[in-house]
């Protein structure tokens, strides 16, 4: 903004313009530069920066020429508009010339630009543009690597913090509550920055070393996640009576982890060592009270955390050190998805239902022109509502349209920032006019700092709370407004700006609610069927992790999707206004409440189960049999979701979890073992979790039982009637165990021909009725890979299967060419391979009903 506007002014005096006129443009080029071009390689930045003048000052032209047409430049403003909206569709190039054709007209009615300028317009904003440009290549040059450090360097800000609040809670004299309550913010803080570093990881336009990028992610998580162990055990300790000595050892060392340097991680364990003998000493003292002997395992807990904090945190930094210095080097590989560097929110959630609703017909357009009616009728109504309060500033009831429509999804987020808008106005103004007031209108120089300072403060509190933005904005624009407006008038002139804001607002959000409507509560539950996904996919790679070590699955990449699903959800079910404790609207807070727990033990059970490990062949049976109730949970959660109408139930696991733990905990103990018990205890508090949230969302929770899972009663009594048939013809169907799986695959898209049948043999049944007879299938396993001569290393894609009456039954995502669907019923079946870098391809598999949970192995060719 500095150098725009000194730019701006600069060239004004140079063509003999006046110097307002060189202001605008120039700053015009630095504000846009600053808010809609983020680009990572310097070669984008400088396309994006020096295209930006050509459609600004094309419209200026325009703009001049109209300028005697009040209907048309209206309508032309209203146009331009909708064009942004519709442009936003297609990148973000596309993004920006629709933005400053809008900007361009917009100035151009305000300055009363007159044509024959337009030349000199041109030239003042390639130059500022150019400037800019310089500025940002000086001063800010993409560099991957020191992005990573910085990331780094804010994670460590977010480490100190909770350590910092964790000191607090332990003081005596403190307030309890409130401590509580700063440690929950800054472990909600630290999340949130975590999410967004593992978004920042995942840039594109750099190549990745996939082994520095995995490691990288895996020392964040685990860092994260000691320092989320830490704080819940700080807030353990909170509520009993500690021992004097063993509190003090605590604070040492949480103030060691507090004040230790980036390079010295390691000096975390001495910290800890000090804990763990303080309380060796207070569980063993001759004096040690029952209330405080029971301060001593989460002050285990705590040196335990600290030492794998100091582990986990020196590895990463240390990658982030050593990382190449070629920005074609730096490790990066995708996690999670970010929203403006931030972690998504309701967008992605309001996407998939929109385009689940218009897949048929002359629907298919609705995306494409969804936003830009909203933003077109808003307009239209808005505008001459607006000139006839004020026909020199109408536009402001447009800026209240395109702020509205820009980055909100719900009627929900508009109304809230409707009241962000309102208040950061009328606080704005109150600090703008003392300014203007107290500095006067002949300092020109205090002036413009006072602009550039509003507008710096103002971005910097963006992404904290949109009000803090417009607080920043409007401080500025109150100094420009001082220099051609009385201070008598000023009260009213802020007053018509509030009043056209507040218009242009409400009426885009009741445009947007009643054209091509969305409703709040199916994006809700579209957001919340995300996270169920997450779920799923997180319980599949489990699975094939146990079953397969040498599988190429992520789990904590995984556990990580999941702390982006969970931001979604939280995004939707926040309300407008928070109401008292005891009205009716809480159950969406105790659903989020479910979900972020099982999060939790989510994240703890893709740390302790990622290891190698050697099930006995009946112990490796009854975890299949534990993720494939869970998995066929889930999916009737699922559908419950998407349907409104929970038809089938949650089948608890978390019982048979136990009882594989229990029999676990017979073997001999070691750090494998203990992590096996870890994974399975999470396992099961993850189970128990999701159940409560399954019963809130009409389920019905029953136990699995480990001989059959049955799901409804049209279910049980269809096994029931079978396996009394089964019984009757037990003799005939001795054999039936052994069945194979007939499979017809049809050959690649286009070839017009069919592929040999292949049979597939299915693994021998592990459960029979107890009369004897042959047992029901209940669910059957289909996993294999997805092979193809042009990526020897694995195809990536996602699998689909539809049963014979089209009804899509299963899906799972194909990860470095393995893929794994549970709970498939007897009878015919297609699978659908959906891959990048194929056209679909679809086979058939005929899935036998032989007794108990069998297992298919099919592999594909592309």
């Amino acid at each position: 903004m500095v150098t725009s506007l000194a730019v701006g002014y600069a060239m004004a005096g140079a063509l003999d313009i006046p110097a307002m006129i060189g202001m605008m443009i120039g700053g015009m080029m630095g504000l846009m530069s600053a808010f809609a071009v983020a680009e990572n390689t310097w070669q984008r930045l400088t396309r994006a920066i020096l295209w930006m003048p050509f459609p600004y000052s094309a419209v200026l032209w325009l703009a001049a020429e109209l300028h005697d047409d009040r209907r048309l430049e209206i309508g032309l403003m209203v146009g331009a508009l909708a064009l942004t909206f519709f442009l936003a569709r297609f990148g973000q190039m596309y993004l920006l010339t629709g933005m400053m054709l809008f900007n361009g007209l917009m100035v151009g009615m305000m300055a009363n630009i007159p044509a024959g300028m337009s030349g000199k317009a041109l030239l003042v904003a390639l130059v500022s543009a150019a400037a800019v440009l310089g500025t940002r290549l000086l001063l800010c040059f993409p560099m991957p690597r020191e992005d990573l450090l910085r990331t780094q360097r804010a994670f460590v800000v977010e480490a100190r913090r909770v350590a910092d609040a964790a000191v607090e809670a332990l003081d005596p004299d403190a307030d309890q509550e409130r401590a509580v309550r700063r440690m929950t913010r800054a472990l909600r803080r630290l999340n949130v920055t975590t999410v967004t570093i593992d978004g920042r990881l995942a840039q594109p336009e750099v190549a990745a070393d996939p082994d520095m990028a995995e490691l990288l992610h895996r020392h964040l998580f685990d860092a994260e996640l000691a320092l989320r162990g830490i704080g819940r055990a700080i807030q353990d300790l909170t509520g009993l009576a500690v021992d004097p000595h063993l509190r003090e050892a605590l604070v040492v060392g949480l103030v060691v982890a507090r004040d230790t340097p980036l390079g010295s991680a390691q000096g975390l364990r001495p910290a800890a060592e000090i804990i763990r003998r303080q309380a060796d000493a207070a569980l063993n003292g001759p004096d040690a009270a029952s209330r405080r002997a029971e301060a001593v395992e989460p002050a285990y807990r705590v040196a335990q955390l600290l030492d794998s904090l100091a582990g986990s945190l020196s590895h990463w930094l240390a990658l982030g050190w050593s990382s190449p210095q070629s920005p074609a080097k730096v490790p990066f590989q995708p996690t999670v998805a970010l929203e403006r560097d931030r972690p998504a929110g309701s967008a992605a959630a309001t996407r998939r239902v929109l385009a689940a609703g218009t897949e048929t017909s002359w629907r298919r357009v609705v995306p494409f022109l969804r936003a830009p009616l909203h933003a077109g009728v808003a307009a239209a109504i808005v505008c001459p509502i607006t000139d006839a309060i004020d026909p020199q500033r109408f536009y402001w009831g447009l800026v209240g349209v395109m702020i509205t429509l820009f980055g909100t999804n719900t009627t929900h987020e508009r109304l809230r920032k409707f009241g962000h808008r309102m208040t950061g106005t009328v606080i704005g103004a109150v600090i703008g006019i003392a300014l203007l007031h107290l500095v006067g209108h002949g300092h020109v120089y205090v002036m413009l700092t006072i602009i550039v300072a509003g507008i710096t403060l103002g971005a910097w509190g963006m992404q904290r709370a949109y009000a803090l933005w417009v607080v920043g904005l409007v401080v500025a624009l109150v100094q420009l407004y001082g220099l051609t407006t009385p201070d008598a008038g000023m009260d009213h002139l802020l007053g018509e700006r509030l009043l056209d804001n507040g218009l242009g607002i409400l009426i885009a959000t009741l445009c947007a609610a009643v054209i091509f409507p969305l409703s709040g509560r199916r994006i809700t539950r579209e957001a919340e069927r995300g996270y169920v996904s997450a779920v799923d996919d997180l319980v599949s790679q489990l699975t094939l992790r146990w079953e397969d070590p040498d599988a190429p699955v992520r789990l904590r990449g995984a556990a990580r999707a999941l702390d982006s699903a969970l931001f979604q959800v939280v995004s939707l079910v926040r309300p407008l206004v928070r109401m008292p404790l005891g009205v009716r609207g809480r159950d969406a807070d105790n659903r989020t409440a479910l979900l972020t727990t099982a999060t939790g033990h989510a994240r703890a059970l893709a740390a302790a189960a990622d290891i190698d490990i050697d099930l006995a062949p009946r112990q490796a049976e009854r975890f299949t049999r534990i993720t494939t109730v869970l998995t066929g949970s889930l999916r009737a959660l699922d559908h419950a979701l998407a349907t409104g109408e929970p038809e089938e139930s949650w089948q608890r696991v978390s019982p048979l979890v136990r009882e594989l733990k229990a029999e676990l905990d017979t073997a001999p103990s070691g750090p494998r073992a203990e992590r096996i018990r870890t994974a399975l205890r999470e396992l099961a508090a993850l189970d128990d979790s999701l159940a409560g949230y399954a019963e809130r969302c009409g389920l019905t929770v029953r136990s699995a039982s480990p001989q059959g899972i049955v799901s409804s009663p049209m279910e049980r009594r269809t096994q029931a009637l079978v396996a009394e048939w089964g019984t009757r013809r037990a003799p005939r169907n001795a054999a039936a165990s052994e069945r194979s799986a007939t499979v017809t695959a049809t050959a690649g898209p286009g070839t017009g021909t069919a592929s040999p049948e292949r049979v597939l043999p299915v693994r021998p049944p592990t459960s029979a009725t107890p009369s004897g007879g042959v047992a029901v299938t209940v669910a059957v396993t289909v996993a294999g890979s997805i092979r193809c001569d042009r990526h020897p290393a694995g195809c990536a894609g996602w699998i689909t299967v539809i049963n014979g009456r089209g009804k899509r039954v299963a899906a799972g995502s194909v990860q470095s060419g393995r893929y794994r669907v549970d709970g498939l019923r007897p009878g015919p079946h297609t699978l659908i391979v959906s891959a990048s870098a194929h056209a679909p391809h679809a086979e058939l598999l005929s899935v036998p009903s032989a007794g108990g949970t069998g297992r298919i192995d099919h592999d594909m060719w592309l």
